[in-house]
């Protein structure tokens, strides 16, 4: 029997436990996963060929590096006081913020944007894959679902837009600025944006330090299930929110404002938890479905902090960008991704940072202190 919970004088369902029966693989799964690992080794490869260096083969281009920590809320309740949230603590993270192309594109082809967060020194049972190892990783992006609901729905849409790898920019930048009129349009609308026509180039020329990010696809939260999302809160950060920037005949304007902004302000962001409440309207295998926030709002759990800084440098990417992996299957057991997208994560990205690896001579390793840059 299910029961509910009572917040701020809202009534809230009881969240649903963990079980793995939660679930469901695809018959044909593995094989759709080779397919998508083809589709990711063709933009590695040409991306390798045409500049000499192996990149990621999505959100490829940096837009920011800190480095600063992770203070998790004390006196939780216990449906939050989860997995690595069970108890107060300060943690050491990497932040990499990052646009969605696997090629280097100018900013101008706007698309959707990445926040990755490394927690060091976290301690508990891991991950397989992950032994050994004291990092915690949840990889967002600026948007509540992920753009298909399935590996297998997904494989079309990733080995079409791989084709596209460094085809001639100046038609990109044609069409992204179209998909921006588009999007217009259907957010009037709407209400919301649409994942797809973002992706195409359709993503709104805004701050980037503005933006909530969520990791779309659900994750085991300790004895419940959960989504997770990072947004800013303080003042200066929130005061870029849908805030306009000029990148047209600026290739690395993005870059160019965080790094503006973190050598003035620090910042601070709220990490939260969406509990899933009801596995019918928050499916665990469909990552396309946004979770309705009437039923489970996103609750604070964590408070990321950063200090001014250089927010981006030579050394900074080539510690990061060369050095570092991000994953959501770097972390404790007790944070499991979850559904079938989340499960070829852990193939892909396998594959992918093993690419990077070898091409560049570059030993890929989780830290297992504090970052410190040398600028």
């Amino acid at each position: 029997m299910k029961h509910a919970l009572k917040i701020a004088d809202v009534q809230l369902e009881a969240p649903i436990r963990f079980s793995p029966s939660v679930e469901r693989l695809e018959p044909d799964e593995a094989k759709t996963i080779q397919g998508l690992i083809a589709a990711m080794r063709y933009v590695n490869e040409k991306t390798l060929a045409d500049g000499g260096h192996a990149i990621r083969s999505v959100h490829a281009k940096t837009q920011g590096i800190l480095e600063g920590y992770l203070e998790v809320d004390a006196h939780l309740p216990c449906e939050l006081a989860q997995g690595l949230f069970a108890k107060p603590g300060r943690y050491p993270i990497v932040m990499r913020f990052s646009t969605l192309p696997g090629d280097i594109l100018d900013d101008s082809v706007s698309t959707p944007r990445g926040l990755s967060v490394k927690i060091i020194g976290v301690e508990g049972e891991r991950l397989s894959g992950s032994e050994g190892d004291v990092t915690q990783d949840f990889v967002l992006v600026n948007g509540p679902a992920f753009g298909a609901p399935t590996p297998k729905k997904f494989l079309p849409v990733i080995t079409l837009l791989a084709k596209t790898t460094d085809k001639a920019q100046g038609l990109k930048k044609v069409l992204s600025a179209l998909m921006r009129q588009v999007q217009r349009v259907i957010v009037a609308v709407a209400g919301r944006p649409n994942v797809t026509v973002a992706t195409l180039g359709g993503q709104p020329e805004t701050h980037i330090l503005g933006e909530t990010f969520y990791n779309q696809a659900p994750v085991r939260f300790g004895d419940f299930i959960a989504k997770i999302s990072v947004a800013p809160i303080s003042p200066e950060l929130i005061a870029l929110e849908q805030s306009p920037l000029h990148l047209n005949g600026v290739p690395n304007g993005i870059r160019e404002a965080v790094v503006e902004f973190f050598r003035i302000y620090g910042g601070v962001w709220e990490v939260r938890a969406q509990l899933c409440t009801d596995l019918e309207t928050m499916p665990i295998e469909n990552a396309a479905a946004v979770w309705p926030e009437e039923k489970s709002p996103y609750r604070p759990i964590a408070r990321i902090m950063v200090e001014p800084q250089t927010a981006w440098s030579e050394a900074r990417s080539l510690a990061v960008d060369d050095g570092m992996q991000f994953s959501p299957w770097h972390g404790l057991a007790a944070h499991r991704p979850l559904g079938g997208i989340m499960r070829a994560r852990k193939v892909v990205y396998e594959a992918a940072k093993k690419f990077r690896a070898e091409k560049n001579g570059r030993v890929i390793e989780e830290p297992r202190g504090r970052v410190l840059f040398r600028d």
